[in-house]
């Protein structure tokens, strides 16, 4: 028989514990390594001309990340492959925009500690990191992620805890940043001990693109690390369903069978999923076969460079009216926008009220008839 150490519990195959902790977290960490990680590891891949000559510029003014997993997602016959489009540099990303904005939804504006930000009474922003597992092309963050770029420090997030636990109308803390599933499970462990001991705190929520680029760093290790008093959100981001891989739906799995709710906010991209037959086929996967309920449909923010992959708003109402005619409510999406100056995310899908006359509303149903409705109400 193989010697073990005491106390150490081991699986069928002969594995410990600790040696299947350590089996998961290679396996994530060796997908990082042999992806992109540097705007030279492009150099091998078919690029076009014209994305070759827009690298360097491209590269500069957004971080280039892709974890293996992900770039094997590429078709790289097609052009316009979806994939290829979220994270390969283009030139378009050089023809900024008079309007375009370096914050575009003011997270600084409303930063009153660093690495926090407080829009909402309820809820803050804490961005534990600035780096990421990818690097989306349309993230409306690159300019704090290429320029701020640091990881998790305990020491740089005391005032964030500190203004978390003297502000007792905070009931959400949301982790994002960057990527804060991009961190090590003791960074995770240690951040949500320290939320979750402030009594007033009720839920953790988590922002993350892991379980669509890097699946296996969804671990074992990860869940524990996110586990404690707190209910826990975990909100993805999956834009196509060409993302919606095997690796990602045990993830996903993973992640349910631990308690968590799975949400999901994807980004109306033009040339990505701004047709309805592709967002109905992403809506429908994500809750039938992750059991992620998709959450909120964003509207393409003022990030600089992005114009080539925004829609108009009219484009983006009518692909919510077309999916609403199409799906059940689990499986539809919110139309947002969020507004530039800290305004907050308001729906922009379509208004189904026609006219008012006093208590007796004309609503048009999802047949395209307009009908009658009075209220009834009690003055009681």
């Amino acid at each position: 028989m193989t010697p073990h150490l005491a106390g150490a519990s081991m699986d069928a195959a002969g594995m410990t514990a600790d040696d299947e902790r350590a089996h998961d977290d290679d396996a994530w960490q060796d997908d990082v390594r042999a992806g992109v990680r540097h705007a030279r590891d492009l150099d091998s891949l078919p690029l076009s001309p014209a994305e070759r000559a827009a690298v360097p510029e491209a590269a500069a003014r957004h971080k280039v990340r892709i974890p293996k997993t992900y770039l094997d997602l590429i078709d790289w016959s097609d052009p316009a492959d979806p994939i290829r489009a979220q994270v390969i540099p283009s030139p378009d990303e050089l023809a900024e925009q008079d309007g375009e904005l370096d914050d575009p939804i003011a997270d600084h504006e409303f930063s009153p500690v660093p690495r926090l930000t407080h829009r909402h009474a309820d809820r803050v922003l804490l961005f534990p990191t600035y780096q990421c597992a990818v690097y989306c092309r349309f993230c409306f963050r690159k300019e704090s992620l290429t320029s701020i770029g640091r990881g998790f420090s305990r020491e740089a997030l005391e005032p964030a805890f500190a203004y978390i636990e003297t502000h007792p109308e905070i009931r959400e803390v949301i982790l994002t940043g960057g990527d804060p599933l991009s961190l090590p499970d003791k960074a995770l462990a240690e951040i949500r001990a320290r939320i979750e001991a402030v009594p007033h705190v009720r839920l953790l929520r988590i922002h993350t693109r892991v379980p669509v680029a890097l699946p296996l760093r969804v671990t074992s290790g990860l869940v524990r690390s996110l586990q404690g008093r707190l209910m826990v959100t975990v909100v993805t981001h999956f834009n196509h369903a060409r993302e919606i891989t095997d690796a990602a739906e045990q993830a996903c799995r993973t992640l349910r069978q631990a308690g968590f709710v799975l949400l999901n906010q994807s980004v109306l991209l033009k040339g990505v999923n701004d047709t309805v037959e592709v967002l109905e086929e992403l809506c429908r996967e994500l809750m039938y076969r992750l059991g992620v309920k998709p959450y909120y449909l964003h509207h393409g923010d003022l990030a600089r460079g992005m114009a080539h992959r925004r829609t108009t708003i009219h484009q983006g109402q009518a692909l919510a009216s077309a999916l609403r005619a199409r799906l059940s409510g689990i499986c539809n999406p919110v139309y947002v926008l969020d507004l530039p100056d800290g305004g907050g995310k308001v729906p922009l899908g379509p208004c189904y009220v026609e006219a008012r006359d006093g208590e007796t509303w004309r609503i048009r149903g999802q047949d395209g008839e307009v009908r009658a409705y009075r209220e009834i109400v009690s003055d009681l």
